[in-house]
Formats: C-alpha cells, sequence, structure tokens
C-alpha cells in the first residue's frame, strides 16, 4: 500500500479516470450479485459537471502508478439544481441540517476492484476531513439501503444517519459525519 498516494483531483486526466471508474461500476453495469458483495454507484456524471464540480472544491482521490484507483467526489450545496436525481436529498437536507451548518455533499465514493479491502475507503473519507473540516462543519450523503456494503462502510467510518426516505422503490439513508 505504499504505493498509494492520497491528494486533490487537479488534472483533466484524473477526472476522466474518474469518469472511466464509475462507469465500470455503475449499478447498471454490474450482476446482481456483484452488487450485493462489492456495492455500487448511482449516477454518472459528464466530464463537464465532474470539471465544475472540482473546480469549486477539488474532488479527493487515491492513485496508485500514477492512476485514479479511488475517489471521493465533493459536491458544494451550490449544485443542488444540477443534478436531477439528486433533488430530493437536497430538499430533505434543508429541513435537517440548522442552516448556520457549513456541509459540504460527499458526492459520491468508489475503489477499484483491485484495491478493495486495503483500507482505502476509510483512508480516503480520512484525507477528505483532514482537507476540507478547517472550512466544513460535516459532510452529507445518502446511500441506498440495498447497497449494504457501502452503508456498513459509510457507518464504519463515523457516519449516521439522519433520515430515511423512500424515493420511487428505493429507501435512502441521508448520513451525516459531524466534524465540529
Amino acid at each position: 500500500m505504499k504505493n498509494i498516494q492520497l491528494q486533490r483531483a487537479s488534472t483533466s486526466k484524473e477526472l476522466q479516470e474518474i469518469i472511466t471508474l464509475q462507469q465500470q461500476n455503475v449499478s447498471n453495469a454490474i450482476s446482481a450479485e456483484e452488487k450485493k458483495k462489492e456495492g455500487f454507484v448511482t449516477l454518472r456524471h459528464t466530464f463537464e459537471l465532474l470539471e465544475q464540480m472540482n473546480n469549486a472544491c477539488p474532488h479527493c482521490i487515491a492513485k496508485a502508478n500514477d492512476t485514479v484507483i479511488g475517489y471521493a467526489l465533493v459536491m458544494k450545496p451550490s449544485f443542488k439544481d444540477t443534478i436531477e436525481a439528486l433533488e430530493p436529498l437536497f430538499d430533505e437536507i434543508q429541513n435537517l441540517v440548522p442552516q448556520h451548518k457549513n456541509y459540504l455533499i460527499m458526492g459520491q465514493i468508489c475503489i477499484s476492484k483491485e484495491y478493495r479491502g486495503l483500507g482505502i475507503f476509510r483512508k480516503l473519507y480520512h484525507f477528505f476531513k483532514e482537507e476540507l473540516s478547517y472550512q466544513f462543519d460535516c459532510l452529507i450523503t445518502e446511500v441506498a439501503s440495498i447497497n449494504t456494503r457501502s452503508l456498513n462502510a459509510h457507518q464504519a467510518v463515523g457516519f449516521r444517519t439522519l433520515k430515511t426516505y423512500q424515493e420511487q422503490d428505493i429507501t435512502w439513508h441521508i448520513m451525516i459525519w459531524d466534524w465540529a
């Protein structure tokens, strides 16, 4: 694990590698068995949106051999009208999080299959906190109940569920990791 570096995304190549990793792990690209065992990501981002998000607050990435092998997407609340699928999350956050709290949305986290089980998920989140806790009070995300691997991993890092809600046929957990 000594060859893995944690850093903030800064190049177009890194953003493109995030998209490639995302496409390999999006729920409709993997089997039901793999979803249950390995977890999955729900959304696909365009390069343009990923770049806009990165320009506002650079994403946290893990690299090995100069290739992105994990990422944690950073999303400021100002992006609430940008991704239609996240509108219910932002609506709920307005009712759950006190207005004085300065928060970030963890837009998505993913580790390459070959690097899972090495603690990179946890290290990436702690890097995220180290890099951003001086500016923000907490980190908020949402995880589908059916994504048990992700749900358990988020709880192990320190996230707690603020609320669950139903959107179509999926139960979502809105989770918070308080830093203050």
